[in-house]
């Protein structure tokens, strides 16, 4: 009750707001800016609802009847091995023990056994892990448990290792492996709710889950956590219609054992670089979710997502400034996606579908058409009336309420501060990425201290430098002018009548 109540008075503050704006604030000389926006706004929205509808459909229709089949199917003729690939380095003992419990018993569960692959790289982290296993289940374990220890080179090194043992095992087309990270807790039912849906679909390569999370810091860390994971369950749902999801999640990705454990892609999984025109060959540090991702969709298969089934990771910010933590967070992940976005546009709507193509090639225009609106707000605020900005904060408070709100159909409650949170994300994070766009060979990962070793000279390391910083410049000066010419901002004169009172206030003499 207290927070329906909250959303009414929340409503009805807004209505007050629009009530209180004077008319010089809907000037009709800005309509070129204020059309521009509405253009933007109509094709950035009818997108967002296309994912919304594609997603209720996936989950209320299309997913349902997936998994009846797929559970009967797999009820008749049984379930492969499960393979379970965790890597650890530097993770705090408490989330150590509890992730591992939850592969442990996971692995336990397993219809046709398990063999749980651990990749780690101290002592420590070794002895922890026979212990619980020890305490758990006495000498004699449900799964067979192997400790792989490598030196403390990075994740792609650990993973490969980890897929390097698995293969000794020969698995069989039907084994799956599911890769865990160190902070990621698995639910007990995880292979007989997953590994089902390799059996239906012999193109599957891989497929990921949902994810909710438990937050270490602040109470604005949990309320951004919560609220990505509701949009991300809404688009992933959206993907999962069309049988390739755009990121298979170092989470929890479950694979097909023979995907998993062919050399062609441990060493893609460990050696990928990317060449640039300016930059020259990335070696890719982080990203190692998007090089497995790549790798399926060049090789023409599938990647499903499972909405009903829930990881629960155990997230800690690098930083405890909120805006430290997020840049640098956003730093990562969106270097990830961009490192990877142009080869896999290279591959064309007619290899990897076309609403897939159009999802990734989106992913590059949204970083400037999400700057759009504050920019053209601002440029009216200068140009033309100071009220600009006041309409333009109507419109940001109103709309992401609208898209808070369809967070209710995969979410049962939402926060009102979610709100300035998305704004935050599509203006802050656009502009991480239009930095991080012109210079993709800065990579660092936020817990572990790995990093590539330069072996440019100091001439190459400048002009990358310098040439980053005058490209950038170039781009953001071309995209404010496209803004003014197509606003007309640069034709306004303004008006010489002084700014009348909020409609509100007005009275009416006889």
């Amino acid at each position: 009750m207290v927070a329906i109540l909250t959303h009414v008075l929340f409503v009805l503050a807004i209505a007050l707001f629009a009530v209180l704006l004077p008319d010089i604030a809907f000037d009709e000389k800005s309509r070129n800016a204020i059309l521009l926006v509405g253009v933007i706004g109509m094709w950035r929205w009818s997108w967002g609802f296309f994912h919304l509808a594609r997603s209720l459909w996936f989950r209320l229709v299309r997913f349902p009847r997936t998994r009846t089949k797929a559970e009967q199917v797999a009820e008749a003729e049984g379930f492969g091995h499960s393979f379970f690939l965790i890597t650890s380095f530097r993770i705090d003992a408490p989330t150590t023990t509890k992730v591992y419990r939850g592969a442990f018993v996971a692995a336990a569960n397993a219809p046709s056994g398990a063999t749980v692959v651990c990749s780690i790289v101290e002592k420590g982290d070794e002895r922890l892990i026979r212990r619980l296993a020890e305490v758990m289940y006495g000498s004699q374990l449900p799964f067979t448990l192997k400790i792989v220890r490598i030196p403390g080179t990075g994740k792609r090194d650990a993973l490969a290792q980890g897929f390097r043992a698995i293969a000794t095992y020969n698995p069989a087309r039907e084994d799956t492996v599911s890769v865990i990270d160190g902070d990621s807790i698995i639910p007990p039912d995880l292979i007989r709710k997953c590994a089902c849906f390799f059996q239906i679909d012999p193109q599957l390569g891989a497929l990921t889950t949902d994810e909710v999370c438990t937050v270490e810091g602040a109470e604005i860390f949990k309320q951004w956590y919560s609220m990505r994971f509701a949009q991300r369950q809404i688009l992933m749902s959206s993907h999962g219609l069309a049988k390739r999801v755009l990121t298979l999640t170092g989470r929890m990705s479950m694979f097909r054992a023979e995907v998993a454990c062919s050399p062609s892609f441990i060493d893609h999984v460990q050696n990928d670089y990317i060449h640039h025109w300016r930059l020259g060959r990335i070696k890719m540090l982080t990203g190692d979710d998007k090089s497995s991702w790549f790798w399926l969709l060049k090789n023409g298969y599938r990647m499903h997502y499972v909405p009903d089934v829930q990881v629960e990771t155990i997230e800690q910010p690098p930083d405890p400034s909120f805006l430290k933590s997020a840049y640098t967070l956003m730093t990562r992940w969106f270097g990830n996606m961009l490192r990877t976005n142009s080869r896999a546009l290279h591959l064309g709507p007619f290899k990897i579908g076309a609403f897939t193509w159009w999802s990734i090639l989106d992913q590059r225009m949204s970083m400037w058409t999400s700057l759009s609106g504050v920019t053209l707000a601002l440029l009216g605020t200068v140009f033309i009336t100071p009220w600009t900005l006041a309409f333009y904060a109507l419109w940001v408070v109103v709309s992401r309420y609208l898209l808070a709100l369809t967070f209710l159909t995969v979410r049962p409650s939402i926060n009102l501060v979610y709100i300035p949170l998305l704004y935050f994300n599509q203006v802050f994070g656009s502009v991480v990425k239009t930095i991080i766009f012109f210079r993709l060979d800065r990579q660092k990962w936020t817990r572990q201290k790995t990093a590539l070793r330069r072996t440019d000279t100091a001439f190459e390391a400048r002009f990358k430098e310098w040439s980053s910083h005058l490209i950038n410049t170039v781009a953001l000066l071309v995209f404010v002018s496209v803004l003014v010419l197509l606003a007309n901002i640069h034709n306004y004169t303004p008006s010489e009548q002084p700014p009348r009172m909020p409609r509100a206030f007005e009275r009416t003499y006889p």
